[in-house]
């Protein structure tokens, strides 16, 4: 249903990704954390505005959870190899599954707006996969954590300083039910895809 990104800037950033994580070790002391005080089940979502299209498009993901079933997708880097090739098309793929959420599927990386607005057109365009229902309102949104205040304040960082520059958002996937959290899967190392995939979390 995938295909490879068209994009010469996005494979290039793929492939780039792809050599710099092979070079990494299996237990790289940058990927390290704790699970001290990570978000857990009966947690309430902060209230902290993301980004969606540009600095101006603003999304206060406390309200957009307040009411009814919502889905929060954490992931490391937009444009990454695990993140674009298999963890987001993983639950893009799934449309069916995502309905229940009504709109309100939202995958959130440490990168600034224009990076994931770019990347969630590489989904539509690239890759043929419809972000809006016909209505018009959204199936998912891509939402950027700028400054880290969200992941920081889950509990859900990690420091990928040696590879991506800073702290960057461990991968995730959060259910959040009238602004509760009722479900969360973190991937113990950070990066992979076991836990948080779509089919482990919404089986």
């Amino acid at each position: 249903m995938f295909t490879s990104l068209s994009s010469r800037t996005a494979a290039s950033l793929v492939q780039s990704s792809r050599t710099q994580l092979r070079q990494l070790p299996s237990r790289s002391k940058y990927f390290h954390s704790t699970p001290a005080n990570m978000v857990k089940v009966g947690d309430s979502i902060p209230s902290i505005e993301l980004f969606r299209a540009n600095p101006g498009d603003k999304v206060n993901i406390a309200d957009a959870t307040k009411s009814g079933k919502s889905l929060i997708i954490g992931v490391p880097a937009a444009y990454s190899p695990g993140c674009s090739e298999t963890h987001i098309p993983g639950y893009l793929g799934q449309p069916e599954k995502l309905k229940e959420y009504s709109g309100r599927v939202y995958i959130v990386s440490v990168n600034d707006a224009f990076v994931m607005n770019a990347w969630a057109k590489t989904f539509e365009n690239d890759l043929n996969v419809k972000l809006t229902q016909k209505s018009g309102e959204p199936i998912a949104s891509f939402l950027g954590d700028a400054d880290g205040s969200f992941t920081k304040a889950l509990d859900i960082q990690f420091d990928a300083s040696p590879l991506l520059g800073n702290h960057r958002a461990k991968r995730s996937a959060i259910l959040v039910e009238d602004g509760k959290v009722t479900k969360v899967a973190i991937e113990p190392d950070n990066t992979g895809i076991t836990v948080s995939s779509v089919e482990k979390f919404l089986a």
